[in-house]
């Protein structure tokens, strides 16, 4: 399927132009409720508060001598324009020191304006790194304590993407728009004050010539909106276009498909290229479009600025001056848009970390919980019901008493609730009625870290992390000896493989653990439950994916896995479970037999064509 991309392009920004020099946007994500995710946003950082109020008076403090800046230039502009008239006349000459003082004091001005905003930027930053580091903290126990039910109703990618893309995006946004809000504010009040102190004349023309560019960029945008919105659109196209043929790639070749495949995306290419050159051409037409009315504004302001030092009303600095802030006025301008999409960006990253926040938790701690050190591993399944809706029952009537100590198979065609039993074993589920107990105690009288510290799990799809073989095995009781990491994986036949290995038990696994099989993979995982040593096992088709040869190696490192301890094992190879103690035959939520494998067979019942029709495809 194919996978859009949100990308977003932006215009070349303008250097001087005159009116907002806003940069083409692609679409930005807006948040549902803007307003109520930056009251959220705003109480999360409540804590840090006093900063930030200490970096809004550094940003201003450095935005003020900014601004200051220019005026002060002036006075030197002036005093040795002053000084080249005196001497051309022959009545004085030009005051060195003076300019010099000048010059030394708007060097201090802006060395004071540059400390200010180093000390802000450090502040906002640590705010920024401190608010991220508490937000992936706080996802990270969120996900510990959320219902199973949460994660098997998302993909992996999407709670991936909140701990990642949507925090980096709500921290990167929030460093950069808080102080660049404040400093574009200030700017503009204060640019727009100077201008006044200077000529009011001037700052009227300055403010008439902004709305003409901003109508004429209006227009640009009107157009070229369109064709980014189909550049986007594509671009996700053509990504999932091309994704889908590398990834099948064996497919299209085997069904001679190349011709199709390539004829399809040279028609996706074309409506791409298409819409590309129109959006980046009608984009670009907006930086031609701010200088030419920039430089209307200048000439406008230099003939009226002329006329007025003509006539002794201004002085020629202060004609300087004005063209600065003229320049530094349309700046901020251009940045407050900048600030809205970051904003947005922003509240919708914040957004979708809080709703996660926000989700339902199950319950980690019963009300007087029982605590048992080590379980003696008596299970009784008491009238269980469940659905994982209410309208769709799942489990519905399940009795079963399993000694300590006892083997028991789960066999059924797929979909008769067999995992989900195990599932509720572990409290990944609450049952809807009825009881589970474990020694006598319902399973729900137990805390939950309590109750799993007494189970231990194999699956079909085996999990190593990325680290040593070492590191791996001790996953189950991390402070467990060497010794008794060897003797766990010999138990698991995988002690021999292990040291034939470069490294042995020091090899690193890579992230897919794609340098052993997925039979050796297996065992470590046996060899780890060995080694955690739990008094109830559950082992889920944890043969069903090797080889005949693996899956003996393994069947013996289960039989050595399962000694002493009650184990549940679900199998659909019906000959790996006859010498269960009890076999409990699954069909649509309800056990329809039960009983040892001779037994079953015996009864020539559901479990018997099970067995028979397995035995009639070996042989075959």
């Amino acid at each position: 399927m194919s996978k859009e991309t949100t990308t977003q392009h932006k215009a070349p920004q303008g250097r001087g132009g005159f009116g907002p020099m806003g940069g083409m946007q692609g679409s930005v994500e807006k948040a549902k409720d803007f307003k109520g995710t930056l009251k959220k946003l705003l109480a999360y950082i409540g804590s840090y508060k006093i900063a930030v109020i200490f970096v809004m008076i550094f940003a201003i403090a450095s935005t003020v001598f900014t601004i200051w800046g220019p005026k002060i230039l002036s006075k030197a502009i002036t005093e040795l324009f002053n000084g080249l008239i005196k001497k051309y006349q022959g009545t004085g000459d030009i005051n060195f020191d003076k300019i010099a003082g000048i010059l030394i004091f708007m060097l201090v001005l802006y060395l004071l304006s540059s400390f200010f905003s180093f000390i802000q930027g450090w502040i906002m930053s640590t705010i920024t790194q401190r608010i991220t580091y508490r937000m992936r903290r706080e996802i990270s126990e969120k996900i510990n304590r959320m219902p199973m039910n949460y994660f098997e109703s998302r993909t992996i990618g999407d709670v991936l993407s909140r701990i990642t893309n949507d925090v980096d995006t709500l921290g990167q946004s929030l460093n950069q728009s808080v102080t660049q809000l404040i400093t574009s504010v200030c700017t503009i009040i204060g640019v727009a004050i100077m201008m006044l102190t200077i000529s009011p004349l001037m700052t009227g023309i300055t403010i008439i010539i902004l709305p003409v560019s901003a109508i004429l960029i209006a227009v640009v945008v009107k157009f070229s909106q369109k064709y980014f919105r189909i550049q986007q659109k594509y671009l996700g196209v053509i990504n999932g276009q091309v994704e889908e043929t590398i990834g099948g790639h064996n497919i299209v070749r085997l069904f001679n498909e190349e011709e199709k495949s390539l004829a399809e995306f040279k028609k996706q290419n074309d409506i791409l290229f298409q819409s590309a050159w129109k959006s980046q051409f009608l984009s670009g037409l907006m930086q031609p479009i701010m200088n030419f009315v920039g430089n209307l504004g200048y000439v406008a302001v230099a003939i009226a600025g002329g006329v007025l030092a003509y006539n002794g009303t201004i002085t020629v600095g202060d004609i300087q001056a004005f063209i600065q802030y003229v320049r530094n006025f349309t700046q901020p301008i251009a940045q407050l848009a900048q600030v809205s999409n970051m904003l947005q960006s922003m509240a919708a990253a914040a957004e979708r970390v809080f709703e996660f926040l926000g989700e339902e938790e199950e319950d980690q701690f019963a009300e007087n919980p029982v605590k048992i050190d080590k379980a003696k591993g008596t299970v009784d399944f008491e009238h269980v019901k469940f659905g994982y809706t209410p309208e769709k029952i799942v489990i519905k009537d399940f009795n079963s008493h399993v000694e300590a100590g006892q083997m028991v198979a789960i066999v059924g065609p797929t979909g008769a609730g067999k995992t989900t039993m195990v599932k509720l074993l572990e409290r990944f589920y609450d049952v809807t009625s009825g009881a589970i107990k474990v020694d006598g105690h319902n399973i729900q009288d137990f805390n939950r870290a309590d109750l799993r510290e007494n189970i231990g799990m194999v699956l079909q799809d085996t999990w190593l992390f990325k680290g040593t073989i070492m590191e791996n095995l001790r996953y189950g009781r991390l402070d467990a000896t060497d010794e008794e990491v060897y003797a766990a994986a010999k138990a698991a036949h995988v002690d021999h493989f292990i040291r034939t290995l470069p490294g042995g038990y020091e090899m690193e696994l890579n992230e897919e653990s794609s340098n052993i099989s997925q039979g050796q993979k297996q065992l470590l995982t046996i060899a780890r439950a060995i080694l955690a040593d739990k008094p109830i096992l559950i082992l889920d088709e944890a043969t069903s994916s090797v080889d005949t040869r693996t899956e003996e190696l393994i069947q013996n490192a289960m039989n050595n896995l399962m000694k002493g301890r009650t184990s549940f094992v679900i199998a659909h190879r019906l000959s790996t479970i006859k010498d269960a103690d009890k076999i409990l035959v699954m069909n649509q939520g309800d056990i329809i037999e039960q009983g040892t494998h001779h037994e079953l067979l015996d009864a020539g019942g559901f479990y018997a064509e099970l067995y028979n029709s397995q035995f009639e495809e070996v042989g075959e």
